[in-house]
């Protein structure tokens, strides 16, 4: 019994690539009318936490349908995209994560007149 303790202990803290691992992060503002940064590069297949920051002086949303019918989106995350988008009340923040799937992708804020007004970009995963 000592020994399976002691094996499962060493698991527990080494450093292992049996443990999962943290995915990367890439912060995305939404102002009034522009995403920073306009255009995201990601690696296909590497898990990704993406953090929706709302600094507009109203609310935005990242509506990128394709991109993430096409991701595989975190169980927990799920519920933050909704109809392929993330919406977000002015001063809000959240973040969404997934495996992204190779392809090139156009993002835009859904809301009136907000894409005319430069709030447009795209995502790249190679």
């Amino acid at each position: 019994m000592h020994a399976i303790r002691t094996f499962v202990l060493a698991l527990l803290i080494a450093p292992t690539p049996l443990l999962a691992q943290s995915p990367a992060g890439q912060e995305i503002v939404l102002a009034d009318f522009s995403f920073t940064p306009a255009s995201l590069h990601l690696k296909a297949e590497q898990p990704v936490t993406l953090h929706f920051v709302n600094r507009g002086s109203g609310g935005h949303n990242f509506a990128a349908p394709e991109f993430f019918a096409a991701a595989r989106i975190d169980r927990a995350s799920a519920a933050v995209v909704k109809r392929g988008k993330v919406e977000l009340a002015k001063g809000a923040s959240t973040d969404v994560t997934l495996v992204p799937a190779r392809g090139h992708y156009h993002v835009h804020c859904s809301h009136l007149l907000h894409s005319g007004l430069g709030m447009t970009g795209d995502i790249s995963v190679d």
